[in-house]
């Protein structure tokens, strides 16, 4: 099942929300994390008055989660004049796997505004395709091409990144959407492996620059990532998304670890 099918899959109220997920969104021993995060944003969203977006994220990625059924539970912590925040934790009968912590927020009217520049134009397109057994499985959900810096397991010792992309989905776009593309980008210290070693994420936080992408297509989004220090095997690594259009919607920052 694509993204959509998914959300449309599951069951959600009350603070509750739980899908099944195949094989296909794996990301080695675990769900792909931003489908993690996609699952605890359903769960949020139950409890949460609907024109009011995502402003922030922060998620600490706990243990593995398996395929099959994936379950989430959230609560309000606060909820102010424009403002809620909201908690969900991703759990089996073994326990706590991952933990979230949003804040969704209304506009308000404000003279300050600043922009992120467009990205810059991409470099040439090298396809990076999904081979079964190889790359993770969640990988058969996007279509991706390396526009900037190297591929993962190529030995060169890059410290940026930038990726085009989409997903195999017909939408519409979501923050779900968002969340997921958003946790597309590998760890840049990759690039410096001679071989392939695993890699995942600790912590992530994303701040959400805009709330109107619902009429972007699920193509040709961009995603720029720095690692900007690197010692003892964890790595911080800082990452923007820009939609198709070029507008900037979300930043990212995420610590990993290598295995190398």
């Amino acid at each position: 099942m694509n993204l959509t099918e998914l959300l449309a899959s599951a069951r959600a109220a009350d603070g509750d929300a739980s899908m099944t997920v195949g094989d296909e969104w794996m990301q080695g021993r675990s769900l792909f994390g931003g489908l993690q995060a996609a699952i605890g944003w359903l769960a949020m969203r139950t409890l949460v008055p609907e024109p009011m977006p995502l402003r922030t994220l922060q998620m600490t990625f706990i243990e593995p989660v398996p395929s099959g059924r994936v379950a989430a539970t959230a609560r309000v912590l606060r909820a102010g004049k424009n403002t809620l925040h909201v908690e969900a934790r991703l759990e089996n009968s073994a326990g706590l796997q991952a933990s979230m912590l949003a804040v969704f927020g209304s506009g308000r009217a404000s003279v300050v505004r600043r922009d992120l520049p467009a990205p810059a134009p991409p470099g040439p397109r090298r396809r990076m395709p999904f081979v079964a057994g190889m790359t993770p499985s969640f990988m058969q959900q996007f279509d991706v091409d390396l526009v900037g810096g190297a591929l993962p397991f190529s030995n060169t010792h890059v410290h940026n990144v930038a990726f085009q992309l989409g997903l195999h989905d017909a939408g519409p776009a979501t923050e779900a959407h968002v969340l997921v593309i958003a946790d597309f980008v590998p760890p840049v210290a990759l690039s410096w492996m001679p071989k392939p070693v695993p890699g995942s994420s600790l912590t992530w936080m994303l701040e959400l620059l805009d709330a109107d992408f619902a009429a972007q297509p699920l193509r040709d989004w961009r995603l720029e990532s720095e690692m900007l220090a690197a010692r003892d095997g964890y790595t911080s690594q800082s990452t923007t998304l820009w939609t198709p259009d070029g507008t900037p919607v979300a930043l990212s920052r995420q610590s990993m670890v290598v295995f190398g």
